[in-house]
């Protein structure tokens, strides 16, 4: 009787608060972990002692059986600079000057519409030795498609644009728009020759008429850098075009050198 008041009163938490990071890790101490793997979800973190690796919504262990991966080895500081690229509007080569003055490679998640409107970009991604990796042409929520042939057709017409582009096949790395999928996309991503890339460090960057300040940015990125942090930046913004020499430089004094996510494949 007790442990049904409990599971009640657990139940009314769920409902009032919704099934973030925390409430997914609730669920599982109850036994529901197998329904939530199998449900559509959203990519989540839970964040412990500042400069340690958060924990995710499915285990490191459960995603690397799908080629899929949030954080690297926690053993060495290292970081690795990955970049959404939605659309271009003037801030993408100045994080690339910066990466370039700091001799790091980041990784550039594409859609289509990047790829139609700024192809002299993604020319110079690939010339400087950075990744260009694939965000799905059209951006949909990706968990909803279920079909292979349609899932397959978001992945390969960003292939094909970016060959078309550079005269080179794209490097099958895949990041989820928004972060949505379920067990079954990584799957497919997987037949597919892909390995997928979450996160394991981000913040909120990406309203373009609402940017956060550079303090506002350090506050959030610094402390909660981390060994092997994957850490998400969107291109779009602003804030991020005017600190990222300063933010590598800081990363730096701390300790960290900049990883390349070949290093998982």
């Amino acid at each position: 009787m007790k442990y049904k008041k409990t599971l009640l009163i657990l139940l009314l938490f769920l409902v009032m608060y919704g099934a973030g990071a925390g409430a997914a890790k609730i669920v599982e101490v109850f036994g529901g972990a197998k329904a939530l793997k199998n449900a559509t979800d959203n990519w989540g973190l839970g964040f412990g002692e500042e400069g340690t690796t958060p924990t995710g919504n499915v285990s490191a262990a459960e995603l690397e059986k799908e080629d899929a991966y949030y954080v690297g080895d926690a053993e060495k500081n290292v970081i690795y600079l990955t970049f959404d690229c939605g659309y271009e509007n003037g801030n993408t080569e100045k994080i690339m000057d910066a990466l370039k003055k700091h001799n790091a490679t980041g990784a550039f998640f594409v859609v289509g519409n990047f790829l139609e409107t700024a192809p002299e970009i993604v020319k110079r991604m690939a010339e400087e030795g950075h990744l260009v990796g694939n965000h799905t042409y059209h951006h949909p929520d990706m968990s909803k498609i279920s079909d292979k042939t349609s899932f397959g057709k978001e992945m390969e017409d960003v292939e094909k644009l970016y060959q078309e582009i550079t005269g080179e096949e794209m490097v099958k790395l895949y990041r989820p728009p928004q972060g949505k999928f379920n067990m079954e996309n990584l799957k497919m991503a997987k037949e597919m020759g892909y390995h997928t890339f979450f996160w394991s460090l981000a913040y909120v960057d990406w309203y373009q008429d609402d940017q956060p300040t550079p303090d506002e940015a350090y506050a959030k990125l610094l402390p909660r850098i981390h060994p092997g942090a994957i850490v998400l930046l969107h291109s779009t913004s602003s804030t991020n075009g005017q600190i990222m020499d300063e933010l590598l430089t800081k990363w730096e004094e701390m300790g960290y050198t900049f990883g390349s996510l070949n290093d998982f494949l």
